[in-house]
């Protein structure tokens, strides 16, 4: 199990931290590369600059944000809450849960995590380009579990994150490409004044290695047969020579996996879970 480093914000192994400092616990330990101001203890792909973390390990949410939340979807509820612990304290967070039912939890919590590190490789790549005048940052989430006086939802696992101001859905999740092989998509998030942050990031692959919001290749196609480039695209950027619609646009992020049916439970607050 690793931690979440005060300064840098990587979430490295015990073995990046000193006895001492791995000693003052979560959202207050700094990475032996931070005390020595060198980042050589590890790889540089750990940490991407165009992450935003939660850089807490801790969180409380109210009654009523847990029995009205501010978002729903066929499968996860989402609510808005404090980080009450680390560098982030006092400062909105987003907690996404399962509704009961939900039978593919685990396999969709590691892939979600599989996803956002191929959107953060994509991203990065992006900015690099100076595509756009604003940075672009992937807001990356962590598991945590609810503590166990949560009630009905006591040990269940959800995605933690920080809130994101002025939310909106920028396309449909039917776009940066690389290669030929995967497609970023499903875009939504905030502007602010110097970047643009997005959440929920969805990978499109020719092999479906990441989930139920994997379409594959027909997934790929659907996206290009709606597309019409712009300023923003790049002639020599690999697309389908003859592009299909297989999926139709809608305003939520589709999954090729049956539905379940909601249900509202009401916990009371969550912890950090290192399980991925």
């Amino acid at each position: 199990m690793g931690r979440i480093c005060a300064d840098c914000g990587r979430d490295l192994p015990q073995t990046s931290y000193t006895a001492n400092q791995w000693s003052k616990g979560y959202g207050y330990s700094r990475c032996a590369g931070c005390v020595h101001g060198h980042y050589s203890d590890t790889p540089a792909a750990q940490q991407s600059d165009a992450g935003r973390y939660n850089l807490s390990s801790r969180a409380s949410y109210t009654d009523d944000a847990l029995e009205n939340p501010f978002a729903s979807g066929a499968f996860r509820w989402v609510a808005k809450g404090t980080y009450t612990e680390g560098p982030r304290q006092g400062q909105a967070s987003v907690l996404k849960w399962f509704k009961t039912g939900a039978v593919f939890e685990d396999d969709y919590f590691a892939l979600d995590i599989k996803a956002s590190s191929k959107a953060l490789e994509i991203v990065n790549r992006f900015n690099q380009l100076g595509v756009v005048d604003k940075t672009v940052k992937i807001n990356v989430p962590n598991v945590w579990v609810f503590n166990d006086d949560a009630g009905p939802l006591s040990r269940q696992k959800g995605l933690s994150e920080p809130f994101i101001q002025n939310y909106q859905k920028f396309n449909n999740n039917t776009a940066t490409i690389s290669g030929g092989n995967y497609v970023l998509y499903d875009l939504q998030g905030g502007i602010y004044q110097q970047e643009l942050v997005l959440s929920d990031p969805v990978i499109l692959s020719q092999t479906r290695e990441y989930g139920v919001t994997d379409l594959g290749p027909n997934g790929i196609s659907s996206f290009f047969s709606q597309h019409s480039c712009n300023s923003y695209c790049r002639p020599n950027w690999t697309k389908p020579a003859s592009p299909r619609a297989y999926f139709n646009p809608v305003p939520g992020t589709t999954m090729i996996r049956r539905l379940v049916p909601p249900a509202m439970s009401k916990p009371k607050s969550t912890r950090y879970y290192g399980g991925y």
